[in-house]
């Protein structure tokens, strides 16, 4: 499905089964506010967790997008999850580990709801295309971690391995005009580390990077800008612009360029 709504420069993974932490939320600047039911929850915390983050989503998070991450299809807590969030009133449904479009097709219907699918095994990256385009996906998140993993990337290697299903993952979001979002810098210390990644994430055309801490905010929202040195160069190429191919400082461009300008501002008023 296409995706209307800005997508979020910053995703915000936080456990459902901490209440500081969503309170504290509520006063952040992250675009999005994930509340996880899977990875972050112990399984004896499951049920309470559910229960937390359809209330917290019921209070609202201002103009933050929310969502929730269910439970994978293997998971005893699945099913119970799926009637949680088709009766709550969250933005999106996070799904683990989407391998098929059978699977993203189902819970889809099951929800009402968009989804965001993670893509973090190899068969995901290989059907990433085909699960953009089923009715009711949003949007595409990388699940970096769980890709090295299955990928046999070892410990403490860049991203190299990872370029591949990265770019697939783009180039499939791109083809049914859904978001792509990266994911997530394990190194709660290095913001430079981090910055230096968004800013790769970006060059490959991912919209946004996932994040586990509140720290990570403002280093990521700022290399997925816009900054102040790109809205200005938008605005003067929309008003330098007559129409068709021309020059413009020390490039050509088209109407293509153009539209490409006016969805940086807009993504800047957003």
């Amino acid at each position: 499905m296409t995706t209307a709504r800005l997508a979020p420069r910053t995703a915000l993974f936080l456990p459902a089964s901490n209440p500081r932490a969503i309170a504290k939320a509520r006063g952040l600047d992250a675009d999005m506010v994930i509340l996880d039911l899977e990875d972050a929850v112990r399984d004896d915390a499951k049920a309470e967790a559910r229960a937390a983050a359809v209330a917290a989503v019921a209070e609202g998070f201002g103009h933050r997008l929310c969502a929730i991450r269910i439970n994978g299809i293997e998971s005893a807590e699945h099913a119970a999850d799926l009637d949680a969030v088709a009766a709550s009133v969250c933005d999106f449904v996070v799904v683990p580990k989407v391998e098929t479009v059978a699977d993203a097709a189902a819970i889809a219907e099951a929800v009402g709801k968009p989804l965001l699918a993670m893509i973090e095994t190899p068969l995901g990256v290989l059907a990433a295309a085909d699960i953009a385009a089923v009715p009711g996906v949003g949007g595409l998140v990388a699940g970096v971690n769980d890709l090295r993993a299955t990928l046999g990337i070892p410990a403490g290697a860049g991203r190299e391995g990872l370029i591949l299903s990265l770019q697939t993952i783009v180039l499939a979001a791109r083809a049914s005009a859904v978001w792509a979002i990266d994911g997530v810098f394990n190194a709660l210390d290095d913001a430079e580390g981090l910055g230096a990644e968004c800013r790769y994430g970006r060059v490959l055309g991912f919209d946004g990077k996932s994040l586990i801490h509140p720290n990570q905010i403002p280093v990521a929202a700022q290399a997925f800008g816009p900054g102040e040195a790109e809205l200005a160069e938008a605005r003067a190429l929309i008003a330098a612009a007559t129409g068709g191919a021309e020059r413009f400082g020390d490039r050509m461009i088209e109407a293509m360029h153009v539209a490409q300008a006016r969805a940086l501002i807009e993504r800047h008023r957003g």
